[in-house]
């Protein structure tokens, strides 16, 4: 048996990697791919922010955080059918990290508690019925480029689970996060970013938090959560993929896979990376009816439990904003009120969070 094909296909139904064609309508049935995906011109992005919007110190990691002032917003997208229907949801004010949780802020984590993530624990022999335990190995899913593919329907064409991968060395045990102490940390379960928000006094963001936040108070009909045009200035206002996936990163917007936190301009109320870079865990079960279903328009925290069509037997939590896997041939949900969905057990290195705080 393929133990790598085995323990990829049990425990990345693929999460953090979205599926489908650019301009492929979506739709929930079960005959779906794994991670269903789709399918103008503003002022510079580079916002005036106000500088009595920044805190300090708002929790154990020491991070800066924005206060995010509550109000009123269309939540959702037309152009996504889990994101609809569109509707108007009101949240109280919070603060919100300015950007992804680092590396750095990570290991501070990891020293003051001991605390050992999911990707460092060896596999439970029991989900994994006649494989030998010693081939059991604590690791994680590792993005890598074929040199050819058949197609964008079989993610396991570039997705490898590899022992030894985990936040210390996403990329497998001969990589290393040394000198990459500001890019966002990786390769953590939901339970991994739940317990550092815990750690911190915080809590992971609900996603009509997480939108609300990355709209900025833009308007409902634009296609980026920046505007309706995906360069400003001819310049890339987010780390995603550029070229012909998965074969040909031609990194235009200057990285290949992860950048440092804030390498991209903030948006108008001073975050960062709201989009691209990683995706980003949030704390509502995972369900494509969410919205249609949901009678809670004032701080929604989303369904009771996790359901999805494609695969009905696991639970997932909601992920946000992209990747820097995402782009219009394969994955277009880094875009304006696009959702994700991961598998809370299945680590990957495009996936992080950042933390919010209740006022």
């Amino acid at each position: 048996m393929d133990l790598t094909k085995y323990i990829v296909g049990f425990a990345l139904p693929l999460i953090a990697a979205c599926q489908g064609n650019a301009g492929q309508t979506a739709n929930t049935s079960s005959s779906d791919s794994v991670a269903v995906c789709h399918v103008g011109s503003i002022p510079s992005r580079f916002a005036a922010i106000q500088a009595d919007s920044i805190v300090q110190t708002q929790g154990k990691d020491n991070a800066n955080m924005v206060l995010i002032e509550g109000g009123k917003f269309m939540m959702g997208s037309t152009n996504f059918p889990d994101a609809q229907p569109v509707h108007q949801v009101s949240l109280q004010s919070f603060y919100m990290d300015e950007h992804e949780v680092t590396n750095a802020q990570f290991a501070a984590f990891v020293a003051a508690t001991d605390y050992v993530t999911v990707a460092e624990r060896p596999l439970d022999a029991a989900e994994f019925p006649g494989v030998d335990p010693q081939m059991l190995v604590p690791g994680s899913a590792v993005f890598a480029a074929p040199a050819n593919v058949s197609g964008l329907n079989d993610h396991l064409q570039w997705w490898t689970y590899v022992p030894g991968a985990n936040w210390k060395h996403p990329e497998g045990p001969e990589s290393s996060i040394k000198g990459k102490e500001n890019y966002p940390v990786t390769q953590l379960a939901y339970e991994d970013a739940e317990a550092y928000a815990k750690w911190a006094g915080k809590r992971l963001p609900t996603e009509a938090e997480w939108e609300y936040a990355a709209k900025a108070g833009h308007h409902t009909n634009e296609l980026y959560y920046w505007g309706k045009e995906k360069k400003e200035e001819g310049k890339w206002l987010a780390n995603i993929y550029q070229g012909d996936f998965p074969t040909n990163n031609t990194k235009e917007d200057g990285f290949e896979t992860t950048a440092p936190v804030k390498s991209f301009p903030a948006n108008a109320w001073g975050l960062y990376d709201m989009e691209g870079n990683v995706w980003e865990w949030c704390s509502d079960f995972y369900r494509p009816d969410a919205y249609s279903n949901s009678a809670a328009n004032s701080n929604p925290t989303g369904p009771a439990t996790s359901y999805d069509p494609q695969e009905p037997g696991l639970v997932k939590r909601v992920q946000r904003g992209g990747s820097f896997l995402c782009n219009d041939q394969y994955c277009e949900r880094y875009k304006a009120g696009s959702r994700g969905k991961g598998e809370v057990n299945s680590p990957t290195n495009n996936v992080g969070f950042r933390c919010v705080k209740t006022i």
